[in-house]
């Protein structure tokens, strides 16, 4: 719970002074209470975005963009990237701790012996086009779980919100991995209850069932890390819609088919998709300076992606641990057939040693990374928004859980600062 301090914060409005109680957390800056300015002084608060306004008390995330700093329930993510592994850190932002290894072995059971889909849920995904993108797939095959699963429905019952946790967790893979196979005409493959989450994902994704697909354990690394790098990022845009959505009592699944719908938005969670594209449209690394004398000049609208981040003012501190990872992908795949792999190890390099880049701190963030690590395992960027919603999913349930669980949350209700017409009176159309 958060503390109140012996400040209060002063505003003065119109010759009348008012006080607003200050509270502070364990960690990042404090808060003003405005709950009651309305109540007070008949006025509301102007923030578009909601970029300094706090929307809710969470013990879940913290950013310190100043620092480079992101923590999971206290943990630093580099180690937890780097020593656990996905479905452990799933377990800790779920619960609040680390589990024990029985506590852990009981959680892993129990989402691998729910990766199944219903199975009438494959003739929802035949009703879509052949041509659907993979994210409307996932966004629909999301929402329809509550079609499907009605006894993990009512928000009301602890035992139902920990089934439907555990069901959306482990049907997510299988979702994404469909909507993949489907896009592409290939049949789907069923869970393999032997492998862990992330080799489970990567066999649903690329083996067919007239060849076994050899999952190399650097690439099923890699992509345990890029679950655990996305798995939260505190109040961003999905995360706020997920609460939105679930501040009205709407079903978990609807909830999270909320956040996905968000995430979609290319301003989001399509950082990665249009950094490649970006590296495509440089082509060859001898063209590498022309574009980086463009990103220098303020006149030109081009702008490189996946440098820099709009929290981190520092350094991403996911971007570390994902440059690891890319480094190993790309050292077991090679890159020397791929030009769009040399144009990003080369302008990695420029980049960082550039003093433009340096100065402004414009280093690799994590979408720089895992979009050439997806890229060099053979995805087509239209999935990676997906494989995004797939690691994001722990962190909005863990936030949809907390919600739930805050005795002072609310119907979410944002006010707004009306510039329409003042009040007019109807005319009949043959007077108009």
């Amino acid at each position: 719970m958060t503390d109140q301090s012996q400040d209060t914060a002063k505003l003065s409005i119109r010759g009348e002074d008012y006080e607003f109680p200050i509270y502070s957390g364990t960690i990042g800056p404090d808060v003003v209470d405005i709950g009651k300015l309305y109540g007070k002084t008949g006025l509301f608060t102007y923030d578009p975005g909601y970029t300094s306004t706090g929307s809710c008390e969470s013990s879940i995330t913290y950013i310190d963009g100043e620092k480079g700093e992101l923590l999971y329930r206290g943990f630093p993510i580099d180690q937890l990237a780097s020593k656990s592994h996905f479905l452990e850190v799933a377990y800790l932002l779920l619960y609040g701790e680390l589990p024990t290894a029985e506590q852990l072995d009981d959680f892993e059971a129990r989402v691998t012996n729910h990766t199944m889909l219903h199975d009438q849920m494959s003739y929802f995904f035949r009703g879509f086009r052949r041509d659907a993108h993979p994210m409307a797939i996932v966004c629909g095959a999301m929402g329809a779980m509550s079609a499907f699963y009605h006894d993990s429905t009512d928000i009301s019952d602890a035992w139902q919100r920990e089934v439907a946790t555990i069901r959306m967790i482990a049907k997510m893979p299988t979702i994404v991995a469909w909507a993949y196979k489907y896009s592409i005409g290939q049949p789907f493959v069923y869970p393999n209850n032997s492998l862990d989450y992330a080799s489970n994902f990567l066999n649903m994704c690329f083996s067919v069932p007239t060849t076994d697909y050899p999952i190399d354990p650097i690439l099923s690394r890699a992509m345990d890390r890029i679950f655990t790098l996305h798995a939260d990022h505190e109040q961003n845009a999905s995360t706020s819609t997920v609460r939105l959505a679930s501040s009205s009592g709407a079903n978990p699944f609807a909830c999270i088919a909320a956040g996905v719908a968000c995430l979609w938005g290319p301003a989001h969670g399509g950082a990665n998709e249009a950094c490649l594209s970006m590296l495509r449209q440089i082509g060859t690394a001898d063209r590498i300076p022309e574009f980086i004398a463009r990103a220098k000049d303020k006149d030109d609208p081009f702008r490189l992606m996946g440098f820099g981040h709009r929290v981190y003012k520092n350094f991403d501190p996911r971007a570390k641990v994902m440059k690891e990872s890319a480094d190993e992908v790309l050292g077991l795949l090679g890159i020397e057939n791929n030009p769009t792999l040399q144009v990003a190890k080369e302008l990695e390099k420029i980049a960082l040693e550039d003093e433009y880049f340096v100065e402004k701190k414009l280093y690799p963030n994590v979408d720089f990374y895992s979009g050439i690590i997806l890229d060099a395992m053979g995805f087509p960027t239209s999935m990676f928004t997906p494989i995004f919603a797939l690691a994001r999913t722990v962190g909005w349930i863990s936030q949809w859980k907390e919600m739930l669980e805050d005795p002072k949350a609310r119907i979410g209700r944002p006010r707004q600062l009306y510039t329409g017409a003042t009040h007019r009176d109807y005319v009949e159309v043959e007077n108009r």
